[in-house]
């Protein structure tokens, strides 16, 4: 009857967060003990309650019993299928008392209201980083870690997230399931699909707190952050180089294992980033997407339409520090230098 009600009579001593059933409290503590009695019996890895270790068993068993009656595929859990049902019926029941946003996760609603609130109750107890979810937090903690416990079938790759190996899956497979409703694009993932209907709405809610600076995600906003903080957490293993992104040090660290992942599908040329593998593909494609906004000149490469700008705006942000000459591009700024130099260019 307490779900009717909405009576919570059981409250938790440390944090006054109130329950309907005292299991729920018993579990709730947890958290603040760091207790987990369920062990799964082939990885060691340890849960708060038995469904938990029950659920992550099949990874191991590799059991999907679930499966969504509109597409066939699988899943190993009942919410999990009944989410991605959503998909298929557009059904967003849960919304943001704040900006009105829906959602098709209640989960997902609540986590949504901390951008709001501000509030992050998870700490990483390495380096004092602050989430607003558990799952962000223990993701995070594999950094300190190097834990990567989901491995590639196909070229061995490992990841630290289930939903990362995944998503890395679809580039062997090509798979792209998340159609923009507007331009009919195609994507890998469903946080790239919703990020590209951004350029169509121009929705920007993230805003830099020092330059007012408003991004489309809310990584973009974290990830310009460091501009400011001058911060460089991800470090090469083999140089000690750091860098202010993952990615940029993921990047690098090709230059030392020679791996070259992403292939173009027409000529079979091989590239050490996924973006230059893009860029490449476009000398087959003609493709040239970036528009310049005065005299609608178009370009294949975004840099391309940024230089041919400054034609427009007469900027000139390459300075000699010889002299103080300035030049709108960088090549025209080094080759000015062998002036003074005396160096030839060759």
């Amino acid at each position: 009857m307490l779900i009717h009600t909405g009576e919570k009579p059981f409250k938790c001593e440390v944090c006054d967060k109130r329950f309907s059933r005292n299991e729920n409290l018993n579990i709730h503590m947890m958290i603040h003990t760091g207790e987990k009695p369920f062990k799964c019996e082939v990885c060691d890895k340890s849960f708060r309650n038995c469904g938990d270790r029950n659920r992550h068993m099949m990874i191991h068993t590799g059991e999907k019993t679930f499966k969504c009656e509109v597409c066939d595929k699988r899943f190993s859990r009942s919410g999990n299928r009944n989410n991605h049902m959503m998909m298929h019926t557009g059904e967003k029941p849960f919304q943001c008392e704040v900006c009105d946003k829906r959602f098709s996760r209640s989960g997902d609603r609540n986590i949504h209201m901390m951008i709001h609130t501000g509030e992050k109750p998870f700490k990483c107890e390495v380096c004092d980083k602050r989430f607003s979810r558990s799952a962000d937090r223990n993701i995070h903690m594999m950094i300190h870690t190097g834990e990567k416990p989901f491995k590639c079938e196909l070229c061995d790759k490992r990841f630290s997230r289930c939903g990362d190996r995944n998503r890395h899956m679809k580039i062997h497979t090509g798979e792209k399931t998340f159609k923009c409703e507007v331009c009919d694009k195609m994507f890998i993932r469903c946080g790239d699909r919703n990020r590209h209907m951004m350029i169509h709405t121009g929705e920007k809610p993230f805003k830099c707190e020092l330059c007012d600076k408003r991004f489309n995600h809310n990584g973009s906003l974290n990830h310009h952050m460091r501009i400011h903080t001058r911060a460089k957490p991800f470090k090469c293993e083999v140089c000690d180089k750091r860098f202010s992104y993952c990615a940029h040090r993921n990047s690098h660290m090709r230059i030392h294992t020679g791996e070259k992942p992403f292939k173009c599908e027409v000529c079979d040329k091989s590239f050490s980033q996924c973006g230059v593998r893009n860029s490449h593909m476009r000398i087959h494609t003609g493709e040239k997407p970036f528009k310049c906004e005065v005299c609608e000149k178009r370009f294949s490469q975004c840099a391309d339409r940024n230089r041919h700008m400054r034609i427009h705006t007469g900027e000139k942000p390459f300075k000699c520090e010889v002299c103080d000459s300035s030049f709108s591009q960088c090549g025209d700024r080094n080759r000015h230098v062998m002036t003074h130099t005396g160096e030839k260019n060759k």
